[in-house]
């Protein structure tokens, strides 16, 4: 009996010791090439330093079902797990970027608008590409049939009108990718990372899993209907950019109704209040900045909640805080997350596309 029971004490032991976490990064990236736009570009050279970056740091680079279903199913996942995204459809992902993730044998997820090629649009992939890449393992997943927001209603629609007309489009979408490349996920990254909470919930509500394009890392407490994603093209494509993304830890953040909300007008937004899951860090260390507004000052009203009064009026636009805190058992490593919002101009018209 006392060995039986220090079997159970040595394998509890491992267990606690054990890499198996449910801590996982998601990369985002667009256009691989010089000749693009430069916010959503990166070089071939300097996308294939990030995958030898991957590999050289052991990095496990996994198809990004392997990570939602984790997240699905409170499972663990191996410390440093990665998965690589590609928004749009870009033909330069093919002939790009596919030779690259081949040699190092690293599976990758695109988010398509089937509508857009259905149109044929030039410089996009074509279906018969898609296939080829689906059926050699690549995940094909929902953008929207085009590329509309869903956060803003098509003149003369009510935001109820919009998102029925919008559920139409997407259903539509993801029976066109069953069809042309025998995949339906129904994974559904946002266009433009714009989304509110009602449609987060219309999102859970017609069984999809949602993916934003704000930073942070993935883990068991992720909300599957804003999975964040790290953006890893230009300006942020710089090794020790990157370097720091993979070593990020989820942030576990929760808000409530109120401060949930990511749509404000100019001026209208104030503060924020952010309730902390988490506890592995120093309260002093914690630091939060605003996309134009540079670091903030943060008040904490209790031993698990946290304010900011901001500094400045949120500027028009697509506005992000970033809050970080180092950890303190896992020395060298970051706990990350992130808040969007989306501010209109007074008027409350929506800022250009």
């Amino acid at each position: 009996m006392k060995v039986f029971k220090l079997t159970l004490l040595f394998c509890f032991a491992l267990f606690l010791a054990s890499p198996q976490v449910l801590a996982a990064v998601i990369l985002q990236y667009h256009h691989i090439s010089t000749e693009t736009p430069p916010s959503t570009s990166i070089s071939p050279e300097q996308f294939e330093r990030h995958m030898q970056y991957l590999k050289q740091q052991g990095f496990h680079v996994v198809p990004l079902s392997d990570i939602v279903d984790a997240i699905s199913n409170h499972q663990p996942l191996a410390d440093k797990t990665v998965a690589i995204t590609f928004d749009d459809a870009y033909i330069d992902i093919l002939t790009q970027g596919k030779p690259i993730l081949d040699k190092y044998d690293y599976p990758y997820t695109i988010f398509v608008n089937p509508g857009i090629i259905e149109a044929q649009r030039q410089n996009y992939l074509s279906w018969q590409q898609l296939k080829v890449m689906a059926d050699e393992g690549a995940i094909i997943a929902n953008h929207g049939y085009n590329h509309d927001s869903l956060t803003r209603p098509k003149q003369g629609l009510s935001e109820d009108m919009w998102l029925a007309q919008y559920e139409h489009d997407l259903m539509r979408a993801e029976k066109l990718l069953k069809e042309n490349v025998g995949q339906s996920y129904r994974y559904f990254a946002y266009p433009y990372g714009e989304y509110t909470p009602a449609i987060q919930q219309w999102l859970k509500q017609n069984q999809f899993t949602g993916f934003s394009q704000q930073s942070g890392a993935v883990g068991i407490s992720t909300d599957t209907s804003a999975i964040p994603r790290f953006p890893a093209s230009q300006p942020y494509d710089k090794i020790a950019s990157l370097r720091d993304k993979l070593n990020a830890l989820p942030f576990s953040i929760s808000t409530d109704e109120d401060n949930a909300k990511t749509i404000f007008t100019y001026q209208a937004k104030k503060s924020v209040t952010f309730n902390v899951e988490v506890q592995d860090f120093n309260k002093r260390q914690l630091n939060c900045y605003i996309s134009g507004l540079g670091k903030q000052k943060i008040q904490w009203l209790n031993d698990t909640a946290f304010k900011i009064d901001f500094n400045g009026d949120l500027p028009v636009g697509r506005v992000r805080c970033n809050c970080t805190a180092p950890s303190i058992e896992k020395p060298g490593r970051f706990y990350w997350y992130s808040k969007p919002w989306f501010v209109l101009n007074s008027d409350s018209s929506w800022y250009p596309l």
